[in-house]
């Protein structure tokens, strides 16, 4: 698993392009979810190690702690097998799978098969686990399967650092833009489906 950022060299969340909202009687904003860690899963449908393993660790983060700590909030990115896992068939999963916190649709690409906020993230594949911390700086990034405990230790980390809001207005500033190599064509496994 990735190491937990140091606040001083963690840069501010790029914001999420969504297209739809399941899970949510309003489009979810980061600027809404500040005093809170977030975790971010990203995942598809159709990737078995994000049923098998990343959808039901972003279930066990959700019942372990509390909302007004941490939003669990999902992102269905969906970079292969577009047509096979549109908004209906997203909601009917999510309903059989019984995923209860909010489930953002990353808003497709523009010339490339790369969800947006899956391209603003940098993310390498599905499942993926983004945490922001309670100023919403990206603290830790961890593609495929990554371990409860050290998931948790992360959390409770960023949970027992303390949040000032007037700082944290003080330090808000616009994401960079990221740059994006050559594409490769999707790959699965039993862990994750990378890009």
């Amino acid at each position: 698993m990735s190491q937990l950022l140091a606040a001083q060299v963690a840069r501010a969340a790029p914001p999420w392009n969504v297209s739809a909202w399941i899970n949510s009687d309003r489009p979810l904003v980061l600027a809404d979810l500040r005093g809170r860690v977030v975790a971010l899963h990203a995942f598809q449908m159709l990737c078995p190690g994000c049923v098998s393993h990343g959808i039901p660790q972003a279930q066990r983060i959700a019942a372990q702690f509390r909302p007004e700590q941490v939003s669990v909030v999902g992102l269905h990115s969906v970079f292969e097998h577009h047509d096979a896992m549109g908004p209906v068939s997203l909601a009917a999963f999510l309903y059989e799978y019984r995923v209860r916190f909010p489930v953002a649709i990353d808003e497709a690409g523009v010339g490339t098969p790369i969800p947006r906020t899956m391209e603003a993230y940098q993310m390498r594949g599905t499942p993926t686990l983004i945490l922001l911390d309670k100023q919403g700086r990206l603290r830790l990034h961890a593609f495929g399967r990554p371990e409860d405990m050290a998931v948790g230790a992360a959390i409770a980390t960023l949970l027992a650092e303390p949040y000032d809001a007037a700082s944290d207005l003080a330090e808000r500033g616009d994401a960079a833009d990221v740059a994006t190599g050559p594409m490769t064509p999707p790959a699965c496994d039993d862990d994750g489906c990378s890009v």
